[in-house]
């Protein structure tokens, strides 16, 4: 019987993280392309995830696999300096509201160009395609058409199971495996847009200088990657926040604290969302002037770390500021409208 060259490289990347040896950059580009072309089978995908789990990811093995991943993935043609995304890990287990989705709208309304790229919940109860839905957005959109919504009114989403089939591959093992591999940290690397800046939160506070240099790697040209104390794949108001700073191609790594920001501390119970209609709820009372607790000020951390990676603020203090400034403004709930109206006269064509 012959052994095809892809089952010898699955065996043989496989023989090296089983041995404790870490795959280079093209060999793990090399593994991930063979998942995303189908031509690996679903007992290899779930060895190389847990071997890697197991061995712990390096940031060429990320790297190689993101690369690979945004290889197979469709793309929207727009214009990629001073893009933003807000995708996260998700993961924490605590069963927050969509806080980066609610900061991305406020960085738009500041005047950031925003690219999101989301899911449906694979942790939690809703993720940021579910509370966009409930609140009135179109998330189904072709490339073209989120390239149109983009150009229009400065953000789009991006549904990531339209824009990555591929990994349709890799599904059915990640679920018999039932714990975090590297494909959860995948998503956020993989803008379809191209994204060159990024507020990335992150579960695991142990890598959060790896995934700021992987996005080093990929092109992006700032980056915040954040882990709270408490457990946040978010910059938090209840404890400490890690960050992980990307610029001028060099990461530094600092603690950052609810008052540094200008924030009151808050219980995390405080900051609890449910399911898809109660998060769009919650934004909603945000974005309308209805909320000033511990809801409106975790996104006032975070909208403004957007804000000052995207460029519109010097500080993270000052992007705060321009976060209130947006949402008193009415320049939030203003920028949703849009966001519904602008989508919801598009349809998706497959």
């Amino acid at each position: 019987m012959t052994v095809t060259n892809e089952i010898m490289t699955m065996q043989r990347a496989l023989n090296q993280l089983i041995g404790g040896a870490d795959l280079s950059r093209e060999e793990a580009r090399g593994v991930m392309d063979l998942i995303m072309s189908g031509e690996a089978t679903g007992a290899q995908i779930g060895a190389v995830a847990t071997a890697l789990r197991f061995k712990g990811e390096t940031r060429d093995e990320i790297t190689g696999f993101a690369e690979a991943m945004r290889a197979h993935s469709r793309h929207v043609a727009t214009e990629r300096n001073g893009l933003l995304d807000t995708c996260g890990t998700g993961g924490s287990g605590i069963h927050k509201f969509n806080i980066s989705t609610a900061s991305a709208i406020i960085a738009a309304a500041a005047g950031v160009r925003v690219a999101k790229h989301g899911n449906r919940a694979m942790s939690g109860k809703s993720g940021s395609a579910d509370t966009l839905e409930a609140l009135g957005v179109n998330i189904a959109l072709t490339e073209e058409q989120a390239a149109r919504c983009l150009d229009a009114i400065g953000i789009c989403f991006m549904f990531a199971q339209l824009y990555h089939p591929s990994l349709k591959h890799a599904a059915a093992p990640r679920r018999e495996l039932g714990f975090r591999t590297i494909f959860n940290m995948l998503g956020p690397l993989t803008n379809p847009a191209g994204a060159d800046r990024q507020l990335l939160g992150i579960y695991d506070r142990s890598k959060t200088e790896t995934i700021a240099a992987v996005l080093g790697d990929l092109g992006l040209r700032r980056a915040m990657v954040v882990s709270s104390h408490d457990g946040l794949d978010e910059i938090s108001i209840s404890s400490a926040t890690q960050v992980s700073e990307l610029q001028g191609g060099s990461v530094r790594t600092y603690t950052l604290t609810p008052e540094e920001l200008g924030l009151r501390t808050h219980a995390l119970s405080d900051i609890i969302g449910g399911d898809a209609i109660e998060n769009a709820r919650i934004i909603r009372s945000i974005f309308d002037r209805e909320e000033y607790g511990a809801y409106r000020d975790i996104v006032l951390a975070n909208a403004g770390a957007c804000i000052f990676v995207g460029g519109g603020a010097g500080s993270l203090r000052e992007g705060v500021e321009a976060a209130k400034t947006v949402i008193d403004s009415g320049g939030a709930a203003a920028k949703l409208r849009q966001l519904i109206e602008t989508t919801g006269a598009m349809s998706y064509v497959s």
